[in-house]
């Protein structure tokens, strides 16, 4: 069977391209290791339009569910390679699939300091996320891993809740824009601690503290890290298709990559890395992949 469209990825930039190729009438496949992306992870949810104050795992159940409605077909698998040649070959361990048009959602993974109770305590007291968690931290005393601008903007996001904000960062100067480095040296709630890494990351049920590499134990409700993160971007690379000095895919407006028929969008592409975001962009992919199959009809 030639599908018409194979969306790889299974977040919410995956789905929301999925319902709208099936609305198109497009014979569509769906292929995810697994289900729901980054998002699934966040312990709480609290900007996706329509849905407040929801579990990422809970609200990726709900898009899922929306698809499924849809009559979506999916196959948990992971896809391990993709080829052109007229059509395209999607290869995974179990088969391979073909099909005219490719939308490649496959978000990217936050990097992690890979330091002792980073992964214990993730979701409890440990985020990546200050957008959708800095609201659960009002009144606390939170920490952010990081020294870019996007680590200079969480830190400023979570002065608006928390009472103490700390930016811990292994430079001498944190490295935000010159506008944002302003904002933060203004505000009297944050604090920054240079020429430092955390080490060890404590507590029992919830986050208690970090270690310094400089010795000092911090107290803290709360640990934002911000280091950025890897695209997964190894399957668009290989099929030929530019990639940015992040390694994220290059898409024009419709998501195209400079590959005919490979579509890309979400957290793989240099877009905004919001749930909301990856939706809005995979449905785009989902109707530009529509408008190229119509085109190789009408040849």
């Amino acid at each position: 069977m030639v599908y018409d469209i194979i969306i790889i990825g299974g977040g919410p930039g995956g789905l929301a391209a999925a319902i709208y190729a099936t609305r198109y009438e497009m014979k569509a496949l769906l292929i995810a290791k697994a289900m729901g992306g980054e998002l699934a992870t966040a312990p709480m949810v609290d900007n996706y339009p329509g849905f407040p104050g929801m579990t990422g795992y809970d609200l990726m159940k709900k898009i899922e569910d929306h698809a499924k409605s849809f009559k979506v077909e999916i196959k948990a698998e992971e896809a391990i390679g993709i080829t052109k040649n007229g059509a395209f070959k999607v290869k995974t361990a179990k088969e391979e699939y073909e099909a005219k048009a490719i939308v490649l959602v496959t978000g990217s993974e936050r990097r992690k300091l890979k330091v002792p109770g980073e992964e214990e305590l993730m979701g409890k007291g440990v985020s990546y996320c200050a957008t959708c968690d800095g609201a659960l931290f009002k009144g606390a005393v939170v920490g952010v891993v990081g020294g870019s601008d996007s680590a200079a903007k969480e830190a400023l996001l979570l002065a608006e809740y928390a009472k103490k904000v700390y930016i811990i960062y292994r430079k001498p100067e944190i490295r935000a824009e010159p506008a944002t480095k302003k904002l933060v040296y203004a505000n009297p709630k944050i604090e920054i601690i240079n020429n430092a890494n955390v080490v060890k990351i404590n507590g029992e049920k919830m986050l208690e503290s970090v270690d310094l590499d400089t010795g000092k134990n911090m107290k803290l409700e709360g640990l934002f890290i911000e280091i950025g993160g890897i695209p997964a971007s190894d399957l668009a690379e290989k099929l030929g298709a530019k990639l940015n000095e992040k390694l994220e895919v290059v898409i024009n407006e419709d998501c195209e990559t400079n590959v005919p028929g490979l579509f890309a969008a979400g957290d793989v592409t240099p877009v905004w890395k919001q749930a909301i975001v990856a939706a809005g962009y995979g449905s785009i992919a989902a109707y530009s992949a529509y408008n190229y199959i119509k085109s190789l009809e009408a040849k």
